[in-house]
């Protein structure tokens, strides 16, 4: 029998899901595990959305629909944005799919195998596992620490060849927290311009955000020449198992991408969609006390690392992480979370995962209870006073 093909050659996966496979067989040994592994809240999404979701179903929502989404939801959209980022796109550059496959269809539709796509590093694991089984080649621009983990358009401009393709830009940022300025995001659209490349703004944090302002280099453009906005519905509200995210792009990407998630997927559940309208219908005073809930895990989850041996956490501004530096124990991110999760029972993400820039430090979802938050970081505290 002839082996796979040589497009499976390049799969990574997502190596959180292998953490969360190994975790689950633990808990299933009968292990108690603390899991700040995966970014997937604790906290249930809002009743409004769950009350829409079987409504949806008992009006008999249940049916195939237009690839490209429902229109009430593609056109809930665009009044959405232009209530959060001041422009109304067309319903045609709208295309409901889950986010990660917004990420794998933009790449494959606008690179070819052997071009190149810029993107921070560390950054999401599933840009670097797309572009490995894609052929293409991944340009990284480191982001530190000392920048508040914020990409410098300088270091993008510097990396951008001609097979430059696609940038990716991410903010807040996975997993580090870190929110550009308006300044930055400015320039990054300036540079896509001048470049005639496309732009990927990945904004699925947008709406978890603490101490500062959301930008979109969307605003320059509206998405009408370049810039494609990746968002949905998994992280500002609390609706991950739903699988609901959105595209909005130039409308002849997207017709394009709808082609492609027609063969793949054919459509996303249309009482799945209509949750997706409920949610975007949620007033902001709601909105408001969940982020401040999350901002108060944050600051938890920020202090008690730092009171942990070797180790010095920043507060992030945004986003559902803390990406705490580890060097201070002398493990690599690997042993450490290794370590962690054999000693004291703490699931969290070697650094490494996102890039070798990650080294160093480990991610954790703080999106969790308070007791748990401080019950694991004392576990850790324990383990980590016995080895230094």
């Amino acid at each position: 029998m002839k082996g796979f093909s040589k497009l499976t050659q390049g799969l990574l996966g997502q190596p959180m899901l292998d953490i969360l496979t190994n975790v689950c067989a633990l808990e299933a040994a009968g292990k108690k595990v603390y899991r700040f592994e995966v970014g997937d809240a604790n906290i249930d999404a809002y009743p409004h959305v769950i009350a829409a979701t079987k409504e949806a179903l008992d009006r008999g929502h249940t049916k195939y629909v237009d690839s490209l989404g429902i229109p009430p939801l593609r056109e809930a959209i665009c009044d959405y944005t232009e209530r959060k980022l001041g422009f109304k796109p067309d319903v045609s550059q709208v295309a409901i799919m889950p986010a990660n496959s917004v990420i794998d269809f933009v790449m494959r539709c606008v690179i070819d195998p052997g071009e190149e796509v810029i993107f921070s590093d560390p950054g999401f694991a599933v840009y670097i596992a797309v572009a490995s089984y894609l052929g293409i080649k991944a340009v990284k621009v480191p982001v530190r620490e000392e920048n508040e983990f914020r990409l410098n358009p300088a270091d993008l401009l510097s990396r951008i060849t001609d097979k430059t393709r696609l940038i990716i830009i991410t903010s807040p940022q996975n997993p580090t927290g870190g929110v550009m300025t308006e300044a930055e995001m400015l320039q990054v659209a300036e540079i896509a311009r001048e470049k005639d490349i496309y732009l990927l703004s990945d904004e699925i944090y947008a709406e978890n955000i603490y101490d500062c302002q959301h930008y979109s280099p969307a605003v320059v453009d509206q998405c009408r020449e370049r810039t494609i906005i990746l968002s949905g519905f998994s992280k500002g509200h609390s609706m991950s198992g739903w699988r609901l995210g959105y595209a909005i792009g130039p409308a002849d990407l997207i017709a394009k991408m709808g082609q492609m998630f027609e063969t793949v997927y054919t459509c996303v559940p249309p009482f799945i969609q209509y949750a997706g309208i409920s949610a975007l219908n949620t007033s902001p005073e709601l909105m408001a006390q969940r982020i401040s809930r999350y901002k108060k895990l944050r600051d938890l989850m920020v202090e008690k690392l730092n009171e942990l041996p070797g180790i010095t956490c920043a507060t992030p501004k945004g986003a559902i992480y803390v990406f705490p530096n580890i060097t201070g124990t002398g493990l690599t991110s690997r042993e450490f979370a290794t370590l962690m999760l054999e000693k004291a029972g703490v699931a969290v993400v070697p650094g490494s995962c996102f890039g070798e820039g990650g080294e160093g430090y480990v991610r954790l979802c703080y999106v969790r209870d308070e007791e748990m938050i401080t019950e694991a970081c004392a576990a850790m505290k324990s383990v980590l006073t016995d080895l230094l």
